[in-house]
């Protein structure tokens, strides 16, 4: 294990945070690039990175952390009053009530049990960067389980039927009030469509490294193309593998439209600062997101074995519930992790607000060291009192 130089600061009592990291970094092929970043009760007490071209202002692709910035406009709308998530989706786009799916509500979506997780044959990667092309293609698309009745987690469509619903509501598209409520009032290094301008800042997400014996075990147990794990992921699409969904934030079109559940482009600080706007505000502004609206998109809904992702993960409103993959966390932590191993999370008992990417994709899709840093900061943020015990 090689050392690698670690950047940026911590807050006095975090050194064991930088410590962690080091340490990740070494044995997760540091040369790659990882970022961390936290805040505490709206004070930011971690700002790391480490890797060959990788700064603190590096922008890389997010994955599924997207769905954390593309919740906070749902909880904002939620908040506003402006969005019943217990109303019919079709009572706000009538087409999506074609085959079967009439009685889907916004709330089953957003908590994956709506039984639309993808499509039959699949998305092309010009399709899957286009929302408006995926919401059509979805119209006429029968659930793959009975919705309401288990859950399955819709990797590439759930904003993109929930987009659909925002421009009703709003006639703004989700990207629009990311920036306008969220991105732009705080300056986070988080977008949902990275301006062409701002594109020599991005890094490609770099494919995961295994031996032969790895990989050969990761094809024995990937999941059938057409059953619904293997539709969630898009594998049902031709020619479509796992290598796809780790590069899909390198198209430049799918960083420059956005989409929602899989498109978002930022930095460790941008995410964390992110979480810490929403739940907590930063220095002496106040939260976005009122005690009342925390409580209701962080409870959970759908826990137990998911169809998709096995039983490693419950869902919140909008949001994956922490606590579960955390136990060190408050039983209302939310936030996302991202298939290249990327993951962002508030957790409003204790204060914390935190913010990981890495450059290289996490082999299996499997990124173990964020329970890691994630414990580091909780035992520094409680010693040094900042925080309360979770």
């Amino acid at each position: 294990m090689q050392a690698i130089e670690v950047h940026g600061t911590v807050a006095d009592g975090y050194e064991q945070v930088r410590a962690e990291f080091a340490a990740v970094v070494a044995e997760e092929d540091g040369e790659s690039g990882a970022q961390l970043a936290a805040f505490v009760r709206g004070r930011k007490v971690v700002d790391l990175w480490a890797g060959r071209e990788v700064s603190g202002t590096t922008l890389t692709g997010l994955h599924s952390t997207s769905k954390g910035a593309a919740g906070l406009v749902v909880a904002l709308l939620i908040q506003d009053a402006a969005l019943d998530v217990d109303r019919p989706v079709a009572h706000y786009w009538p087409r999506f009530a074609a085959a079967g799916k009439d009685r889907i509500t916004v709330r089953d979506v957003l908590v994956h049990r709506s039984g639309v997780v993808g499509a039959d044959g699949g998305f092309t990667v010009d399709e899957l960067a286009d929302e408006r092309v995926v919401a059509e293609r979805l119209v006429g698309q029968r659930p793959f389980f009975e919705p309401g009745s288990v859950h399955g987690y819709g990797g590439f469509v759930t904003y993109a039927i929930i987009g659909e619903v925002v421009r009703a509501v709003t006639g703004s598209t989700i990207q629009e009030h990311f920036e306008q409520r969220i991105r732009a009032p705080y300056g986070l290094d988080v977008y949902l469509g990275l301006p062409a301008e701002l594109d020599h800042r991005y890094l490609p997400i770099l494919p995961w490294r295994a031996t032969p014996e790895m990989e050969a075990a990761f094809d024995a147990n990937s999941p059938n193309p057409h059953g619904i794990a293997g539709v969630s992921y898009n594998l049902n699409a031709r020619g479509f593998t796992a290598a796809d969904v780790m590069a899909l934030p390198n198209d430049a079109k799918l960083r420059r439209l956005g989409q929602g559940s899989a498109g978002g482009v930022g930095s460790a600080h941008g995410v964390a600062a992110m979480y810490a706007a929403a739940t907590t505000g930063i220095g002496d502004r106040e939260p976005l997101l009122s005690l009342e609206t925390i409580a209701t998109i962080s409870a959970i809904h759908s826990h137990g074995p998911d169809l998709v992702r096995g039983d490693r993960v419950a869902y919140t409103l909008g949001f994956e519930a922490k606590s579960l993959l955390y136990p060190f966390l408050g039983a209302h932590a939310f936030g996302h992790t991202g298939s290249a191993g990327s993951d962002g999370f508030a957790d409003p008992h204790s204060g914390l607000a935190y913010g990981y990417t890495r450059r290289r994709a996490a082999f299996a899709f499997n990124a173990p060291e964020n329970a890691r840093l994630a414990a580091a900061l909780h035992r520094a943020a409680t010693t040094t009192g900042l925080a309360t015990a979770a």
